[in-house]
């Protein structure tokens, strides 16, 4: 029972910082490591406000996993969780991969 609560809190968690990071308006761009330590000169050239909702759209989208570990859990204890996190840390390294890309 705890790994399903812990399942939920993970995808309500994620879902809720998404939702933040959507709605900021380009507020929520001093969390994103590396951004914050810019330049203001440098900080002119993003649109806050764009990058502010891709990344709330992906981190909503990233809660996905742990719903669907929630789901294999109540059946095999354990097991959901375990592919949650799984897939959870590809989509976090394919976002890593990413912000590399668009970096250069």
């Amino acid at each position: 029972m705890f790994i399903i609560i812990y399942d939920f809190s993970m995808a309500v968690l994620m879902f809720l910082f998404g939702i933040y990071f959507y709605k900021s308006k380009g507020k929520a761009a001093r969390f994103l490591s590396g951004y914050n330590m810019k330049s203001a000169d440098e900080r002119k050239k993003y649109d806050e406000n764009a990058m502010c909702k891709a990344y709330g759209k992906r981190m909503m989208f990233m809660s996905v996993p742990f719903i669907i570990g929630i789901i294999i859990d109540i059946q095999y204890q354990g097991i959901g969780c375990w592919i949650a996190w799984g897939i959870w840390l590809i989509m976090f390294v394919l976002l890593l991969i990413d912000r590399h890309k668009r970096e250069r």
